[in-house]
């Protein structure tokens, strides 16, 4: 069972299921593996949740 995980900021849906079925793809390709035996999460973070060199995202953009 390979697990690809993504985080990122908010995504729309459709950005979410081309993310999803694009590195499937090109996973099961490379693994020379099923697409179904792939498991994708994309984990979406608020900006007031990721910090960079001492300072909220959310403050920064």
């Amino acid at each position: 069972m390979p697990v690809i995980t993504l985080e990122a900021a908010s995504l729309s849906k459709e950005q979410k299921q081309e993310l999803t079925a694009e590195f499937t793809a090109l996973a099961a390709r490379i693994m020379n593996l099923p697409m179904a035996s792939f498991y994708v999460f994309l984990k979406e973070n608020a900006l007031e949740n990721v910090g960079v060199g001492g300072v909220l995202l959310s403050d920064i953009l």
